[in-house]
């Protein structure tokens, strides 16, 4: 079958995630969820997958014990797309209103996840043969935020957000370079802002920074995505791909 690849999507019901597993699905990929969510939320918003299991990817005996269902069930993993976004109740608020645990607990949930995934899929890649690991960072993580967009609205830039992203990307070409040689690619995408009923303020302000359409919708990162894991891109990695419509420029 041409295409044959196994792939695992962790976060696959959250807001990109769900767009990304119908993207594979579409593809006739086998798709896997992993996800903190419960069977009935996959029902509910109708996200069709081959397998789903409940994981909490900062758990390690629980991610273990997943990957390791999942090579029962699909008899191989071709690569796995972190698409996750955790964070406590208190995330989000300004610089000087954030208590330093709530800052802690937060940049521990998010980077150690996404290390935490990384280290797991890579030693069950090393064994397998070859691997292919794609994170979802952030322009957050790349350049510092335009403040002037959040004006007169009750939006903010979680500074801890940034630092996560940040890292994200940093670990994720530091783990490109400790796998070379071994058939594990690393490499992320870093999407602009994502539409999800902003308010109209600041979604303007936003849009006068792009070059064209403003915020993104989730299946507008469908062509990094396709590229990372098909084999046009076995010579990609360490790489971090934006996708934020001149955002960055």
């Amino acid at each position: 079958m041409k295409n044959s690849k196994s792939i695992v999507i962790v976060g696959g019901a959250g807001l990109l995630g769900k767009s990304f597993v119908r993207f594979c699905k579409d593809l006739k990929y086998k798709v896997a969820i992993i996800d903190y969510c419960n069977d009935s939320h996959i029902e509910k918003e109708s996200i069709f997958c081959d397998y789903f299991i409940k994981t909490d990817i900062n758990n390690s005996k629980s991610l273990k014990k997943s990957i390791e269902s999942i090579e029962k069930e699909f008899n191989k993993i071709d690569c796995v797309v972190n698409t996750s976004y955790p964070r406590t109740k208190k995330y989000g608020k300004a610089v000087f209103d954030i208590e330093l645990e709530d800052f802690n607990q937060n940049l521990m949930l998010h980077a150690g996840g996404y290390f935490n995934v990384m280290q797991k899929f890579g030693k069950f890649f090393l064994k397998q043969g070859h691997g292919n690991i794609i994170n979802i960072a952030s322009i957050q993580g790349v350049s510092a935020p335009k403040f002037f967009h959040y004006e007169g609205t009750d939006m903010n830039s979680p500074i801890e957000y940034t630092a996560a992203k940040s890292s994200i990307i940093s670990m994720s070409r530091y783990m490109a370079k400790f796998f070379a040689k071994k058939n594990i690619r690393v490499n992320c995408i870093s999407p602009g802002g994502i539409y999800a009923n902003q308010p109209k303020k600041f979604l303007e302000k936003y849009k006068s920074s792009c070059t064209s359409k403003g915020m993104l919708d989730p299946e507008d990162l469908k062509g990094a995505l396709l590229f990372l894991i098909s084999d046009n891109s076995k010579y990609v990695n360490g790489q971090n791909i934006i996708v934020d419509d001149g955002w960055s420029l």
